[in-house]
């Protein structure tokens, strides 16, 4: 039997820094409300001349180097991303000719929020088929060009990252389960309503921005995130109290402490990285991971939830022994 485990990763933050200080300057918002509906204190802002796969290429390097691996061992690339460098080719085949990776498949996943979990579900299957056996995968988001930087009930919530991991086969189980979702229907309540063939000109027009109901995603998320635990342990037969660490998308901290109560787990054993980055989409999971796995809190054997809600509605888990 073939498994598939994480065997290194990598993050990476624009230099630049808004604070809500900043945002208190620019719309009618204050500190205070800020922390108190988000737990957010501040969010790092891409530079004008970086992209999405700038901020990609920074995550996997690191990655690839705490995995110790080279480009020639890589022969699977996926990219989660909401913002992608161009309509085509996909950021992650820019990403891999940075990279100097040749001849292997290379694509990206869109599901927002929960796009690293897609990936890495998607990562995990093609390695435990038996074609694969070592994948980059990447979250990586520039958000701050889709955001309204007028309107704000959404330009407090956001900010730009990268966080990458490096996935390998293996004879032991390292990823336990994967469970992926959505359901189109609720799509109107997170939306950025412009695309390729709808509204194309409001994205040249840089109109197209962020919209959100957030009382309605809110208590959708909480629903959700509390079924997608229960379904989770019971895929694997486990105990709430088997878990070591919750790794859950950094949107919001009133969300992570409903998740975090639902596995009746004590904060501290959930990784919180929200007040430092906003809300990342597809990147705030993997960089959170790679947070905790830095700084010594995650250790090699212990259990891991990571679980993410997103637009779409799409929401999912995985559940794996680091």
């Amino acid at each position: 039997m073939i498994y598939s485990r994480i065997a290194g990763t990598g993050g990476y933050l624009p230099d630049k820094v808004v604070t809500n200080a900043d945002l208190e300057k620019t719309v009618d918002t204050t500190d205070q409300w800020i922390q108190d509906r988000t737990g957010i204190r501040e969010r790092h802002i891409a530079a004008e001349d970086q992209t999405t796969c700038d901020l990609a290429e920074q995550a996997a390097r690191k990655a690839m180097e705490s995995a110790n691996v080279t480009s020639e061992d890589i022969d699977l690339v996926i990219i989660a991303t909401t913002t992608p460098d161009r309509v085509f080719p996909s950021t992650a085949c820019l990403l891999q000719q940075r990279l100097d990776i040749h001849g292997c498949a290379a694509f990206d996943v869109q599901a927002v929020c929960t796009g690293f979990v897609y990936a890495l579900g998607i990562a995990d299957k093609f390695i435990k088929s038996g074609t694969h056996k070592c994948a980059l995968v990447v979250g990586a988001e520039t958000l701050s060009r889709i955001v309204d930087w007028k309107d704000r009930t959404t330009c407090v919530l956001f900010g730009d990252g990268a966080g990458a991991a490096v996935v390998r086969a293996a004879d032991e189980p390292g990823i336990m389960s994967t469970h992926l979702h959505a359901d189109g229907k609720y799509e109107n309540l997170l939306t950025v309503p412009a695309g390729v063939s709808q509204g194309y000109d409001q994205i040249l027009q840089q109109s197209a921005f962020i919209e959100m109901k957030g009382n309605e995603v809110f208590k959708m998320a909480v629903n959700t995130l509390g079924r997608i635990v229960d379904e989770t342990l019971e895929a694997n037969q486990l105990q709430k109290s088997d878990i070591d660490w919750l790794i859950p998308h950094q949107a919001n901290t009133r969300i992570i402490g409903a998740t975090a109560r639902k596995l009746k787990m004590p904060m501290d054993h959930v990784v919180v990285t929200v007040a430092e980055h906003g809300n990342t989409s597809a990147a705030s999971i993997p960089l959170a991971l790679d947070v905790a796995i830095r700084d010594g809190r995650i250790k090699r054997g212990e259990i891991l939830m990571l679980e993410g809600f997103g637009g779409g509605f799409t929401w999912g888990s995985v559940l794996l022994k680091y």
